[in-house]
């Protein structure tokens, strides 16, 4: 075999090779011409080029693999994914000891979008913070919030950098004061990658939402910690895996993994502003904004024709799909108190949040969790100028001793206080149940709303169905007393029937039931004609409108947009409040 017929076999063999040929590494021209360089003046260009390169093939191809053995990316390919592009501005700093490599800071471009970035390479130094990388972040997020543009985090940190002593230490706490400040002024989404603990738990949590895939831990303290002072036993994922923080909403998304997590990082970005002085991103929609909503109008027929009637449960997000164009919306912290639903949707192409009771679940009764989850998702959308959609389907808040001893008036307050403050166009729809204290802290008029509409099904009062016993104690009261009369009468007449007095007693005793139960079905009927029904409401104008379900989308994108022409999109001016 000739030597060119060997180069031309080897070449079409299929060989292992070390580097990524799809890491997008960029490549270093040294000068434009084609002569060697063998000059002082081309000695310079070379150090400076491989300092060009050095962020990129510092880690060495064996740490490299060790990454992507535990199924991660490094920091370079999440950036390479997320971004449109190669960043177009990257911040580099590093000491002679490594110091401040083990951050990486730049500005990339997401669906044509200025975002600010971090992310730690733990290729380095398992990604540990040290006194440089606090000031490089708190540089960074001033630069975002100077130039008014989002900020995501890729945070995959062993946390301090133990070695650095103290100035580990300071270099977070420099980094928590810059994010503070910038809080409310641009909004931030962080990603858990990997193993965070520490520090590297309390940054991220800062932000505006945390996205955090499977198979992944971040905690004040890991296991070992844990079972060295208390004794515990404990897995990473039972001490801070999704399953736990989603449920506390410390964690707002769980996705499957890290291409899943940046997958929902851009998402996410295509719902929020650049920063509080601008409105979201508006999207044209061929979903024409007067789209018939009949759909909504079967549920509810089909629900409450149904045996149990009103007291029918509903799926809330059904109607929130109707709404939104082409049924598209971005729910939140989705695996957390399931009896209130928070998500961002678009309504003729304007972002707009919906909080919205899920009789689904619990009846919608609002508890601990669901007031602060409600309130929480209600500041942000007051911070970053958008509208809020209220869906009211509930039975007041959930009473009991157990939320009593956890501080339900704590967190319904916080829901309350997030509402009054609410500054943005809001509007509040009454499907069906609007009870007591929870609709009179449920953006009502008095509370601030711009629009209150109610659906033919909607039920306000006082008190739900058991407020028959107050308003109609007297009428309840001579159909009981009068119920023991009314046996002793039956016996008699069953007894002269042939009945012995044991059958005449039990015969008696159930036609009386059954009467007493029927007269106080027939005020029950009565409670729902007269109280329970949005015409005391709507004289009162306490709502301004009566909307059939299939015009539902037409009567609230109509408003919507009427609103958000005359809204001016601006920080906030406001007190700041003691509580939040």
């Amino acid at each position: 075999m000739s030597n060119n017929q060997k180069g031309a076999e080897d070449s079409a063999r299929p060989f292992v090779r070390l580097d990524n040929p799809l890491s997008g590494r960029p490549e270093t021209s040294l000068h434009a011409d084609s002569e060697p360089v063998n000059d002082r003046y081309g000695e310079t260009l070379r150090r400076g080029a491989e300092l060009q390169q050095r962020p990129f093939v510092a880690a060495g191809e064996r740490n490299i693999q060790r990454q992507h053995l535990k199924h991660r990316m490094t920091i370079w390919e999440r950036i390479r994914y997320l971004s449109d592009d190669a960043p177009h501005v990257l911040y580099q700093n590093w000491g002679p000891n490594l110091d401040g490599a083990s951050l990486v800071t730049a500005i990339i471009s997401v669906n044509g979008r200025d975002v600010a970035i971090y992310g730690h390479d733990f290729t380095v130094r398992a990604g540990s913070m040290d006194a440089t990388n606090g000031a490089k972040l708190a540089r960074l997020f001033e630069l975002a919030a100077k130039r008014r543009i989002p900020l995501v985090g890729l945070n995959d940190s062993a946390g301090a950098y133990i070695p650095a002593g103290v100035g580990g230490l300071d270099g977070y706490a420099e980094a928590f004061t810059a994010l503070r400040k910038v809080s409310g002024v641009v909004p931030s989404i962080m990603c858990m990658f990997g193993f965070n603990a520490g520090g590297g738990s309390y940054l991220p949590r800062q932000g505006s939402f945390l996205i955090q895939p499977r198979n992944t831990f971040f905690g004040l303290t890991g296991p070992g910690v844990v079972k060295s002072v208390l004794g515990e036993d404990i897995t990473p994922d039972e001490l801070g895996g999704p399953n736990v923080h989603s449920q506390t909403g410390v964690t707002d998304f769980v996705v499957d993994d890290e291409v899943a997590a940046l997958r929902k990082v851009r998402e996410l970005l295509n719902y929020l502003p650049d920063s509080n002085n601008t409105l979201a991103p508006h999207e044209p929609s061929s979903d024409p904004s007067d789209r018939a909503t009949v759909d909504i109008d079967i549920l509810l027929r089909k629900a409450f024709n149904s045996p149990s009637g009103f007291n029918t449960p509903v799926d809330i997000t059904i109607l929130i799909q109707q709404l939104c164009d082409h049924g598209d919306f971005l729910e939140i912290q989705a695996e957390r108190s399931r009896n209130t639903i928070t998500a961002f949707g678009r309504m003729g192409g304007n972002v707009v949040g919906f909080v919205a009771n899920n009789s689904a679940v619990a009846s919608g009764q609002i508890d601990i969790g669901a007031a602060y989850k409600n309130a929480r998702f209600i500041r942000f959308c007051n911070l970053y100028n958008i509208p809020v959609i209220f869906l009211e389907d509930t039975t007041g808040f959930l009473p009991g001793s157990e939320q009593e001893h956890r501080g339900i008036v704590q967190a319904g307050r916080a829901m309350l206080d997030a509402i009054v403050d609410l500054r943005t166009p809001r509007f509040l729809v009454l499907v069906r149940n609007a009870f007591g204290g929870a609709y009179a802290s449920y953006n009502n008029y008095p509370t601030g709303a711009d629009f209150v509409v109610a659906l033919p099904t909607t039920r306000v009062a006082v008190m739900g169905p058991a407020g028959v016993e107050y308003v109609y104690k007297d009428e309840l009261k001579k159909i009981r007393a009068s119920a023991k009369t009314r046996v002793e009468e039956e016996v008699a007449a069953q007894r002269a029937q042939g009945l012995s007095e044991e059958e005449a007693t039990a015969a008696a005793r159930q036609l009386v039931d059954a009467w007493a139960k029927s007269e106080e079905a027939a005020l029950a009927q009565r409670y729902e004609q007269e109280i329970m029904n949005p015409e005391e409401a709507l004289s009162l104008g306490s709502i301004s409108q009566i909307v059939m379900p299939a015009d539902l989308r037409q009567v609230l994108a109509d408003h919507l947009a009427f609103c958000l022409r005359h809204y001016e999109p601006a920080p906030m001016q406001g007190v700041q409040r003691e509580f939040h």
